[in-house]
Formats: structure tokens, sequence, C-alpha cells
């Protein structure tokens, strides 16, 4: 029986107008990367943020595998899709804090991740541009020794030519032994291979989910065939 990082159940959430997750239940494998994919507004930020204690859900619950420390961000390195820092800092500034804030962060990882990302200690975070700001991003989540990744469309921002080696440094930095990955992202075509487990949501309900490699071989689809046939 494979072992679940991540387990929801009846998980709901509603905000005045909008219904963001309805009864959901679905599970993330361990060990594994989970392409969570569907259209804007189909609930995917809302899950990811309530997996990581950011918003709270209205019924049901999430359970997270081996969590025993007392703050859901000491086990979870989230990137969320917003731009989270703070401008007026420079990068090694932004780095220190991180290393402050998170006893498994590795100031060593960060600054062997900032010469692959094309990116140096002295800039100013306010003059990056928003490429710039996506990679350091994922500098700050990959440097995390943290037995959960979470990223909400960590390829936005970036330019396609960029995105699948940023992807092959993300994978390179994965452990599967001790690491599980759950991405949100609209750019599937570049992502897809790199899903165990893909989950489609639409409109707050799971469409269909499963591993990748019997999802194929069972529709003859790849996922990106599959996203335009699921999502019609």
């Amino acid at each position: 029986m494979t072992e679940t990082a991540v387990e929801i159940k009846n998980l709901s959430k509603k905000y005045p107008g909008a219904l963001a997750l309805d009864e959901i239940s679905v599970s993330f494998p361990k060990g594994k990367i989970t392409g969570l994919v569907g259209p804007n507004g189909s609930g995917k930020s809302t899950l990811l943020k309530i997996i990581t204690g950011l918003v709270v859900e209205d019924s049901g619950k999430v359970k997270i595998s081996d969590l025993e420390e007392k703050r859901l961000m000491d086990h979870i390195a989230f990137l969320p899709e917003i731009n989270h820092l703070y401008d007026w800092m420079t990068i090694k500034e932004a780095i220190n804090f991180f290393e402050n804030q998170y006893k498994d962060f590795s100031t060593k990882k960060a600054e062997e991740l900032l010469d692959f990302m094309n990116l140096s200690l002295e800039q100013k975070i306010k003059a990056l541009s928003k490429g710039m700001v996506a990679r350091f991003k994922l500098v700050l989540v990959l440097a995390r020794n943290a037995p959960l990744l979470i990223l909400d469309e960590p390829l936005s921002g970036i330019d396609p030519n960029s995105r699948a080696r940023i992807l092959e440094s993300l994978i390179s930095e994965y452990e599967s032994d001790f690491q599980s990955i759950v991405i949100s992202t609209h750019e599937v075509v570049e992502a897809e291979r790199f899903f165990d487990h893909v989950v489609f949501l639409e409109e707050g309900k799971v469409l269909l989910e499963g591993n990748t490699d019997d999802l194929r071989a069972e529709r003859n689809k790849s996922v990106q065939e599959l996203v335009r046939e699921v999502f019609k």
C-alpha cells in the first residue's frame, strides 16, 4: 500500500459568492511528485493554502504524514504564487532572514543555487525582474531540507527557454527517500514528465486523479492531452 504525504478528506471552503472546494477527498503519495492541474479558479491555490495552514477550511480534514513539529512551516517548504519577499532587502539579507526563520535552511545550498539561477548576493529584490524573482523564490524553497515541498505556479514569470532547465534543477535537488513534492502549474507541457501522480481539479472538485504512467496507458494520452479532454 502506498504511503501518503498528505491525506485530504471531505474538504470544503467557501468564500463570499464562491465555493472554492466542494468536499474533496484526495491523497498525495509520499516520496513522489504530484502535479495539481486545473484552470484559474479551480481551487488549487486554496487547497495548497489550507495544507500549509495559511487558510482555515470550513469542514473536512487534512492529515500530513509524520508531522511532529508544532509549526506547519517547520515541516513544509511553501512557494506561493504571489511575491512574498521584502523588496527593500538584498538577496543576501533575504537568505539570512530565511536562515534565521527555518532550522532546515542551508545558506550554502542557497548560494550554490544562486549561481545556477544567474543571481547574485548583492542584488536588491526591488530591482529584480519578474522572472528573477520567480527564480529566487525557488532558490529559497530548494535550500530547505523540508519533507514536504509545495510549489504554487513555480514557473510563473520564467521565460519558456529557462523552464526546462529550472525544472531539471528542482528535480535534481529533490530527495525521494525523504521528500514529497506537490506542484500546481499551468505549464503542463514542461512539467508533466516529472509527475509521478496527477490530480485534475475544477470548480472545487477532483475530476480525475491517479498514477501518471497508469493514466497515460489507460487513456493513451499525454497529461497535456488529458487536460484538454478533462477540462472541455
